[in-house]
């Protein structure tokens, strides 16, 4: 089983506390995938920025859309979404 230090919402400081705070205000809590990249708060960061930008802001598909296809994906990943 692979394990990765996480950096929990309690001890973040810094470049991640920020990127926290964003979570918690985009979707009232941190997700797990967040917390995996908090190791390197600047990764975290730009993984965030691609996210907002491809599923929150206006693009050629309208939000329920990308919604559908972030679920499919997650699906086909096996992933809890």
């Amino acid at each position: 089983m692979a394990w990765i230090r996480q950096v929990s919402p309690e001890e973040a400081n810094g470049p991640i506390r920020r990127v926290y705070a964003a979570a918690v205000a985009r979707a009232g809590g941190v997700a797990n995938i967040i917390r995996v990249m908090s190791a390197d708060p600047a990764s975290a960061d730009a993984s965030m920025l691609l996210y907002s930008r491809l599923l929150k802001a206006p693009n050629a598909l309208d939000p329920a859309r990308r919604e559908m296809l972030a679920t499919v994906v997650s699906n086909a990943n096996d992933c809890f979404y």
